[in-house]
């Protein structure tokens, strides 16, 4: 089994991280546990275009832990999982919080889990402007488009309507497990 994983040889417990990545990616279970980047997702799509490669049929299981980041990058892990032929199953342990958040709400609908004591906050994107003041109306509209792909990609999966979707990201929105389930962001609590 190929293994896609890059991992720069400093210390001799690589090997032993190597062989348990190995391990839960042939139990079809890939690890999502930092921050949302351009590297962390182009690793996870690969490893979810291997396991689909490999078994068109079977379930892939994502476990997440993170507290978001990029929007473009979660967009593209998005992308990928909803067009993959496997159904995802996405499990939040710890914190799924911003894209965290997307991304565990885009698992198969029933297949979306959270450990009891899991914290989910979903709020509006972050910007950080560094333009010249003449561009700053790009930015402005640039922020706007993927503000509403985001929620419209929450009302999507939650079934929660579009108008609620927007008035609880205006600001950090925290659920607990219980709450995500009953907002429609997971289907059952793992304990």
């Amino acid at each position: 089994m190929s293994i896609l994983i890059n991992l720069e040889p400093n210390e001799k417990n690589n090997k032993f991280e190597i062989k348990n990545i190995s391990k839960l990616l042939q139990k079809r279970i890939i690890l999502f546990s930092q921050s949302v980047d351009d590297e962390i997702c182009n690793l996870i799509v690969g490893q979810l275009l291997f396991l689909e490669n490999e078994d068109s049929n079977n379930d892939i299981r994502l476990f997440i832990n993170s507290p978001g980041g990029s929007v473009t990058a979660g967009l593209s892990l998005y992308d990928t999982m909803q067009n993959l032929q496997p159904d995802v199953s996405t499990i939040c342990f710890g914190l799924a919080a911003s894209m965290g958040a997307v991304l565990l709400a885009a698992g198969v609908e029933n297949k979306r889990f959270a450990f009891t004591n899991s914290r989910i906050m979903i709020h509006q994107p972050l910007s950080k402007v560094e333009a010249p003041w003449s561009h700053l109306d790009i930015q402005i509209r640039n922020g706007s488009y993927f503000k509403s792909i985001l929620n419209n990609i929450l009302s999507f999966h939650t079934k929660q309507n579009l108008t609620q979707i927007e008035k609880d990201t205006e600001r950090d929105f925290f659920l607990s497990a219980k709450e995500a389930k009953e907002y429609g962001i997971i289907d059952n609590i793992l304990i």
